[in-house]
């Protein structure tokens, strides 16, 4: 399903464009929109990159085959 597909992404740390394998990405769903993100380790500097994610990058990304996880709900 996800075999190939790649996604061109910016670094917030080194400001690089990159182009990364789905396999590359992680993906956490959480119980609202500003507790959903992708996250990816940047390859030309090293640094572990989180990014909101809304309902269109989720589609690609969960379309493409990226690991996803459930973030359980904070009781507050």
């Amino acid at each position: 399903m996800g075999d190939g597909t790649r996604f061109k992404v910016y670094c917030s740390e080194c400001r690089e464009k990159v182009e990364l394998a789905a396999a590359a990405f992680r993906l956490a769903l959480g119980a609202t929109k500003e507790r959903t993100f992708y996250s990816f380790t940047c390859p030309a500097c090293g640094a572990a990159v989180r990014k909101p994610a809304g309902e269109k990058i989720v589609a690609a990304l969960t379309g493409a085959g990226v690991s996803t996880m459930r973030l359980l709900p904070v009781d507050g």
